[in-house]
């Protein structure tokens, strides 16, 4: 009776699982392996692909656009997903710090989440308007006596690629936050009055228990902003189209330009698994430290 009820669980598992499975294969797998068959070959998406063994694969590295967009793409990491994270786990300390059923605490969630609901080309209409010339931020420059300082904050080489990250800041800190909300409503609370008990305050609080619980969230949070940061297509498009002079150019627009721009899938598809490698590798590395830790 035992197997029976085993083989049903197995049987009833399957059934499950198997209509995700198969879109997962028919829109995630199949497309990745067939990306990583036309990487070794030259390829304008119409006519004869030609094998190219692994010089694609070398041309990442030596094409200057290739290169600085995953230099870019590695540099917005820390503005999508490191500092979002950091203020995540401030802005959801503070708020579970107040009454769960006070309105500041309700504002502040829905405040604080507000970007994540906002489709992204909007997001990046709205922040280019506030970095043009004529945007608020030179406007405030010039009401406070500071109007040497106006700039076109997206035309400027050193500025731009930050001026991304502050948008990827700004919205990454509302998922981060609602993440770590609802791993704190899990912790113990007799952890906190023992710490209490003990004369601890609220840092000791924080660096005792809060941290080392919300492990499992701050791993998921890292995992899927940094495949937001190192995928991003749609915020650069809008905002910079990679300009100016390629400063903002990330890897999901130089695949983009490649394929449908110069017909160059081969060195497209290559492009992009090289960038879905550094991605496992870096998430795969982050997740082992943070589950060591």
């Amino acid at each position: 009776m035992r197997n029976k009820g085993g083989r049903e669980s197995i049987k009833s598992a399957t059934t499950f699982i198997a209509p995700a499975f198969i879109l997962y294969t028919i829109f995630v797998i199949a497309p990745w392996l067939a990306a990583i068959f036309f990487s070794f070959f030259n390829w304008d998406g119409i006519g004869e692909a030609v094998w190219n063994s692994y010089r694609n694969y070398i041309q990442v590295i030596k094409d200057p656009e290739q290169l600085q967009s995953i230099k870019n793409s590695i540099l917005l990491i820390v503005f999508f997903s490191f500092i979002p994270v950091f203020f995540g786990l401030i802005s959801a300390t503070s708020i579970s710090n107040l009454s769960a059923k006070s309105k500041i605490a309700k504002i502040s969630r829905v405040v604080i989440f507000l970007p994540q609901v906002l489709p992204l080309v909007a997001v990046g209409i709205s922040w280019k308007l506030i970095f043009s010339p004529n945007g608020i931020i030179n406007q405030l420059l010039s009401l406070v006596g500071l109007g040497r300082l106006e700039k076109g904050w997206l035309g400027d080489f050193n500025f731009a690629i930050y001026a991304i990250g502050i948008v990827g800041i700004w919205l990454g800190i509302g998922l981060c936050s609602l993440l770590f909300s609802t791993g704190i409503q899990k912790i113990d609370k007799h952890l906190y009055e023992s710490i209490q008990i003990d004369g601890g305050g609220r840092i000791r609080e924080f660096t005792s228990v809060t941290l080392p619980s919300l492990r499992p969230e701050i791993r998921f949070a890292i995992t899927i902003t940094t495949i937001s940061a190192l995928s991003g297509f749609d915020l650069v498009y809008v905002m910079t189209n990679g300009g100016p002079g390629g400063k903002t150019l990330v890897p999901g627009l130089e695949v983009f330009r490649l394929a449908f721009t110069y017909q160059q899938f081969g060195q497209a598809c290559s492009l992009a698994v090289t960038l879905s490698t550094i991605t496992f590798a870096f998430i795969l590395s982050v997740n082992k430290l943070l589950k060591d830790y």
